[in-house]
């Protein structure tokens, strides 16, 4: 055996070894289902393991096919993503099921056909025809970016889109295509587990004998991250708008930003504007309602990808009006709040309400 044959070999065999005896019982990885994958995997983008756990047993149970993904209403699909966030990834998710619904219902065992399906960039098709098929791409998530950065040096920033060529051709020096499934699950448990963001546990590596960063004593100086800009802060008041013991529930356009949710009106305070004054400014310009603030629920904070908001809730008495024909809206009782998906903040203002409410208020029967 070369000398370059058997430093992969070691390279293989360490990070195997450690696998096998450290990784986490995670139910992904005990099936080689190609949708049930691909679930997980638009899971975890932006969302923490230990978070998705539940989130995919209940989305599995409730859609455990791409047809009856595809057959299900939207609006059920996003009831259970509620609060995980990244809401495009279940809509994209959705909207490809009705697709592979008309060709078969069976993910395609061909990249540049998977590819082409909305919400499937370069990682998530990497990642499930790697696991599922054993098909040999890697898998370049966050986690094997960082153990890249270290293990080569590379002072390309992770986060930048002209970086992923170099990352690429370094993972493929140490990619293990006979192994593909086994490569990716154990690198990305590596860079989870060990080579993690800050104070990596370098004592407790498998391959840290291949390790530039670990050799020049450097980790801490990886991977390279352009620093991310500032997120601006938004001003909104939000109006929960009561009609005989019914609140006004409006539905977010499909696209963009928290697409298909429902929440209470609301929308930016202008400079020097009161809240409350904001509600009702709103409420007319676009709902063509007529409402009275007449008690302030308290704020809200929360923060999104590009920006964070502070939203300060009221109650209002709906005096008069209808909202047009284009808004998707209903008035419901407050104990079917539940029933529909919302984002976090608007329920966080919910619980507000209910807080300051008479039960009777969630239990009449109208």
């Amino acid at each position: 055996m070369s000398g370059s044959k058997f430093f992969f070999f070691k390279i293989h065999g360490n990070l195997y070894a450690w696998f096998d005896r450290y990784k986490r019982d995670l139910p992904w990885r005990k099936t080689d289902n190609p949708y049930h994958i691909w679930v997980s995997e638009a899971m975890l983008q932006q969302t923490q393991v230990v978070k998705v756990l539940d989130y995919y047993d209940r989305f599995i149970d409730a859609f455990p096919d791409i047809e009856r993904l595809a057959r299900s209403d939207l609006q059920d699909a996003l009831k259970i993503w509620e609060g995980m966030g990244y809401y495009g990834r279940v809509r994209n998710l959705h909207k490809a099921a009705q697709i592979l619904a008309r060709q078969g219902n069976e993910v395609p065992a061909d990249y540049k056909a998977f590819r082409k399906l909305p919400g499937v960039g370069d990682y998530i098709a990497s990642a499930v025809l790697s696991f599922a098929f054993k098909m040999p791409y890697p898998a370049l998530d966050c986690n094997i970016k960082r153990v890249v950065s270290r293990l080569f040096l590379v002072s390309n920033p992770v986060n930048q889109t002209s970086s992923k060529k170099i990352f690429e051709k370094k993972i493929r020096l140490i990619f293990d295509e006979q192994n593909p499934r086994l490569f990716n699950q154990a690198i990305m448990e590596l860079g989870a587990l060990v080579c993690r963001p800050s104070k990596p546990r370098c004592a407790d590596c498998p391959i840290s004998f291949s390790c530039q960063a670990y050799r020049d004593n450097v980790q801490e100086n990886y991977p390279v991250s352009i620093p991310r800009k500032k997120r601006p802060l938004r001003h909104l008041a939000a109006a929960i708008i009561l009609k005989e013991n019914r609140v006004l529930i409006v539905r977010r356009p499909l696209d963009g930003l928290l697409g298909g949710l429902w929440e209470f009106p609301n929308g930016e305070i202008e400079s020097d504007e009161r809240s409350e004054l904001a509600c009702i400014r709103l409420a007319k310009t676009a709902l063509d309602l007529t409402v009275e603030p007449f008690e302030e629920l308290g704020k809200i904070r929360h923060g999104y990808t590009h920006f964070k908001i502070v939203v300060a809730g009221f109650c209002c008495e709906y005096i008069q009006g209808e909202p047009p024909e284009a808004i998707d809206f209903q008035w419901v009782r407050p104990d079917d709040i539940s029933k529909f998906p919302f984002p976090k903040a608007h329920l966080k203002l919910f619980e507000l309400f209910r807080a300051s409410h008479p039960k009777q208020l969630f239990f009449d029967k109208m």
